[in-house]
């Protein structure tokens, strides 16, 4: 029996579920991702026509295409349901081109969320192609495609071949050198700081820290101003507690995800690249096989959005939830809305559980280790999100002797609220801090000082969750961006990755000063912010895709010809590695490839001899016990440990070892970083040391 419906979705995992939900009368087939596109082999823009795109069938689709006509000549009915978002609506519309459908026609389904109700709700109100949406989409290509296939031949015969420019890549670089040329610069400047010990008669022992003189805050620049501050304390006479301010103090839990905000908490709390969070919450997204009656269930509302609004059946099910999990008192009486970020298209739902019943430990045995963590993250995360705040007591004391003035601050969790389930990276869950009964009028005594010295501190590089922060806030790029901009970079060795965090390579900084002199405008932020906003104004119909395009490629083609003729060729000189090549005895040097730098011979190419370079770390192999453990490069710029005899030895490990084996087990132990704290652990069971190093 031949189906009357045809659905036609980018992935196959997703068709899988939406055909079991929709049952026999439907076929469910799988695009796979889009299937046309402008040629690789040129610019496919006709500038002469309106900068009209010249789109061809991508290579290696042949064969999806074809079964797509055949399905389609024998339904009666033909469904697109592509992802709900810009990209999703024009992989949509090149599809009907392809089957030759009217794009008028409501063939259009779109839903948030693969459950079975939404699913079949959604097929109940199609619509026609939202051609603002794909004229979004186009524009955003277009623009990418002129700015990619303009400066990236210039920067292949001035530089090296295999590099590459575009608009938000351009901007990430910059933000990155920018950050790396501030700690350059930074010049440290002395501070100190004035702890001490007091106790009210026989009362604990409590700490305050040293606040100014005669009342007034007063910096401590250096250890003369400590020695007259300790000069004019008499360690004999008690101080006066002349003030004792209490307050409560509430706590808000921070809205449900966006993508951007996902990718970040993400990055932090779980050490994830924005990458393979997005591949996650993607799997969770399309349907994950539950078993039995369920089935495949998406477990994750959309992953694509920047908004952070809830609908009222997910806020009702939720409020029912904890009510039913930890009592009336944790569940927020008033509909609490999130702070949309500025510009914000709001055109989903935040990320959420697509059903908060559906709890981490009941999908335990189901989602892998990874999927789990995410999971978990975003299912705790909105929950907490429909929780009453956390109430702390605090309370300040104001202590004074003579012209010093101490103040000891103190803090008690009065309910914990939200904080019972989840507390983000960036707030620390409350910690007591108890202080003695202290009134106006009592008195302690100074125990001991403790000055200590300290220097300012240059800007941390970028991480991955601050760099996706920074793109954000500066309204560079939208949130489906950043993972392949952060991938592309990191490819093309601009960057690597060190300590967690991105140092700009030799390569990176000279892409970076060509794109600054000669295009200023590809890397301004206020400039690709506001590209970003005309594209969203073509997607509300407020703005024409052509004019966006011809307002930023006028200028541009000046700039590409000027750069043209005023860039002069870079040589990248090869550096001496100081030893022969052990192939025919001339000097290796260093060369700077794809994948960072490497040896190889200096009479290349009538000799190939080349050689990765390592580090080792002064281990021997746990596999061979002959080799040098070494530190590696993955093709990814990852680091990983291998053996110094490659091939002979194939050991290999993503940890780095310690040199010393598991007293459970005899597995060699590693050590995993995690949250910026250092632990040795064995991978093969729950052996854990204490935190080694910060």
């Amino acid at each position: 029996m031949t189906a009357k419906n045809l659905v036609i979705v980018e992935s196959p995992a997703k068709a899988k579920t939406i055909e079991k939900y929709l049952g026999r009368n439907y076929k469910v087939v799988a695009s796979l991702g889009h299937i046309r596109d402008l040629p690789k082999s040129q610019m496919g823009i006709d500038f002469d026509n309106n900068y009209a795109p010249k789109y061809i069938s991508i290579r290696g689709k042949g064969d999806v295409i074809k079964d797509l006509k055949k399905a389609a000549n024998k339904a009666e009915h033909i469904y697109l349901a592509a992802d709900p978002d810009r990209e999703g609506e024009a992989i949509a519309w090149h599809v009907s081109h392809i089957l030759n459908l009217d794009p008028k026609d409501k063939n259009r389904v779109v839903f948030n969320e693969i459950t079975k109700d939404t699913v079949k709700n959604a097929f109940k109100s199609p619509r026609s192609i939202d051609m603002n949406l794909v004229d979004a989409q186009q524009a955003r290509r277009i623009l990418d495609r002129i700015v990619g296939y303009s400066i990236s031949p210039l920067l292949w015969s001035k530089v090296k071949k295999g590099l590459s420019a575009g608009r938000v890549q351009s901007v990430a670089l910059k933000l990155i050198i920018d950050r790396e040329n501030e700690i350059r610069n930074f010049k440290p400047e002395e501070y100190w700081s004035l702890d001490a010990e007091f106790k009210k008669g026989k009362s604990a022992k409590f700490a305050a820290s040293f606040y100014g003189l005669n009342g007034k805050k007063t910096p401590l620049p250096n250890n003369d101003k400590v020695q007259d501050v300790l000069r004019g304390i008499d360690k004999k006479k008690p101080f006066a507690i002349t003030n004792v301010v209490k307050k409560e103090r509430k706590r808000f839990p921070a809205p449900p995800f966006t993508t951007s905000s996902m990718q970040q908490e993400a990055n932090r709390k779980l050490g994830f690249p924005t990458r393979k969070t997005m591949m996650l919450a993607q799997q969770l997204y399309e349907g994950i096989n539950l078993g039995g009656k369920q089935g495949t269930v998406g477990l994750i509302t959309y992953m694509r959005t920047d908004s952070t609004r809830v609908s009222s059946v997910a806020k009702t099910e939720t409020s029912k939830f904890i009510h039913e999990k930890y009592g009336e008192p944790y569940a927020a009486v008033k509909i609490r809305q999130g702070k949309m970020q500025e510009g914000a298209q709001d055109a989903h739902e935040a990320i959420r559980p697509s059903s908060t019943y559906r709890t981490p430990e009941s999908l335990s045995k189901i989602l892998d280790k990874d999927q789990m963590k995410l999971y978990r993250l975003i299912w705790s995360r909105f929950v907490a999100s429909e929780m009453t705040p956390s109430v702390v007591n605090t309370v300040q004391v104001t202590l004074q002797q003579n012209e010093a003035t101490f103040r000891a601050n103190g803090s008690q969790t009065k309910f914990a609220g939200f904080t019972k389930l989840y507390v983000s990276s960036r707030d620390e869950a409350a910690k007591d801090n108890l202080l003695p009964d202290l009134k106006v009028g009592d008195e302690a005594m100074l125990v001991k000082t403790d000055p200590a010295q300290h220097f300012t501190q240059p800007p941390a590089r970028y991480s991955e969750a601050n760099l996706v922060k920074a793109l954000e806030e500066n309204g560079v790029g939208r949130p489906s961006t950043y993972a392949p901009t952060i991938a592309t970079i990191e490819k093309r060795y601009y960057v690597k990755m060190t300590a967690k965090r991105f140092e700009p390579t030799e390569l990176g900084e000279i892409v970076n000063n060509l794109i600054v002199e000669f295009f200023p405008d590809i890397v301004d932020i206020k400039f690709t912010a506001t590209v970003e906003s005309e594209l969203d104004s073509i997607e509300t119909g407020k703005t024409h895709w052509v004019k966006v395009i011809d307002d930023f490629y006028q200028p541009f083609k000046r700039e590409v010809a000027t750069a043209e003729k005023g860039i002069e060729k870079i040589q990248i000189k090869d550096e001496p590695a100081g030893f022969n090549c052990d192939v025919c005895g001339a000097p290796m040097v260093i060369k700077l490839g794809r994948y960072g730098k490497f040896y190889a011979c200096s009479r290349f190419p009538n000799c190939r001899n080349t050689k990765a370079i390592t580090k080792e770390i002064g281990v021997i192999c746990p596999k061979c016990g002959k080799g040098q453990v070494v530190e590696r490069k993955s093709k990814r710029n990852r680091t990983f440990y291998g053996c110094s005899r490659y091939p002979d030895c194939d050991f290999v490990s993503w940890d780095k070892p310690v040199g010393r084996n598991c007293p459970k087990c005899g597995h060699f132990l590693v050590e995993k970083r995690s949250r910026g704290k250092v632990q040795v652990v064995c991978p093969n069971n729950d052996y854990k040391e204490e935190t080694v190093k910060a």
